[in-house]
């Protein structure tokens, strides 16, 4: 009689050590003591985040190529009490990134979160964008995540309580007409992002990765958004200003928070960016058809032309 011999497999190093990067994540986490960097800190959620972190007794240290408003930013959280620096950083200097994380750790002694922020828009299609338009919004919203992120990683590691907290978009959820440079910036950022965090699991690093899915916030961003030729710069910030955005900085960056505490490999902002993360789920490429339609309907300068 022929007997199955079931031989004892030990666990692979890998789940051996992401089994230690769950135990590690179990616990709620905190932000009073830990040293945390935001960029963009300049206005907006960066500004909110910023403030909110000090409030809860966390040491903020910001970022922004907005002096006026980083010094803003700061004169707040010092007027509430709470411990901040400021750095002028452009975060597309990979060498600046690496030299202020140094600087940072050297003053703090550690480095427990990052919040990549900083962002820009552009709107118009691709066939009427220059090339610089499209790499100058490639080169800040993701390649300014990615040198961050490679910059403060080592730091984040040693903390043994690190997390990288990098803000996506609606548009890193499903692509839009018009928006085709952002949303390629967006997507990047969120592809980054969670293969990051595998990588983390992987390794056993006691580092969480969370990617941010803001859908209309109250922001500048639109307003300093640059535009394809053609396109009434005006129209398209009144359009988000007017039309679109609802929700606060402020309550933005609280369910930002909220998701860092509970250590969320995913927060979506608004209840559109919900319904419409399920909808493109539910159609898969078939969301793209109605997206057009209502791309061309709301947005100046786009018509839908065929039935492709």
């Amino acid at each position: 009689m022929n007997r199955r011999v079931h031989a004892a497999v030990p666990a692979s190093p890998l789940l051996r050590r992401g089994s230690l990067n769950r135990r590690f994540s179990a616990s709620p986490a905190t932000f009073a003591g830990k040293v945390t960097v935001v960029t963009g800190a300049g206005s907006g959620i960066g500004r909110a985040l910023a403030t909110n972190l000090a409030k809860e007794g966390a040491t903020v240290a910001i970022t922004d190529v907005d002096e006026a408003g980083l010094a803003e930013t700061a004169d707040l959280i010092r007027a509430a009490g709470g411990s901040v620096t400021s750095h002028r950083l452009d975060v597309t200097d990979d060498l600046g990134a690496v030299t202020y994380a140094e600087e940072l750790h050297a003053r703090f002694g550690a480095v427990h979160q990052l919040y990549n922020n900083a962002g820009v828009e552009h709107h118009g299609d691709l066939e009427h964008s220059d090339l610089s338009q499209i790499r100058r919004v490639m080169d800040i919203n993701y390649g300014g995540v990615v040198n961050l992120t490679k910059a403060f990683l080592p730091y984040l590691i040693e903390s043994g309580d690190g997390h990288i907290i990098n803000v996506s978009s609606l548009f890193g959820l499903l692509g839009m007409a018009g928006q085709s440079a952002y949303s390629a910036s967006k997507f990047a950022v969120r592809g980054l992002t969670e293969s990051l965090r595998q990588e983390m699991l992987a390794a056993g690093h006691p580092v969480q990765v969370t990617c941010v899915h803001p859908s209309s916030v109250k922001t500048a961003i639109a307003r300093n958004s640059s535009v394809a030729a053609g396109e009434d710069a005006a129209a398209v910030a009144a359009l988000y200003d007017d039309k679109l955005a609802r929700i606060s900085s402020d309550r933005a960056a609280q369910i930002i928070l909220r998701g860092v505490r509970r250590r969320r490999p995913r927060v979506l902002i608004g209840t559109d960016a919900y319904a419409l993360d399920i909808l493109v789920r539910l159609l898969g490429p078939a969301y793209q058809r109605g997206a057009a339609a209502l791309a061309a309907r709301v947005q100046p300068g786009l018509t839908l032309k065929d039935g492709r």
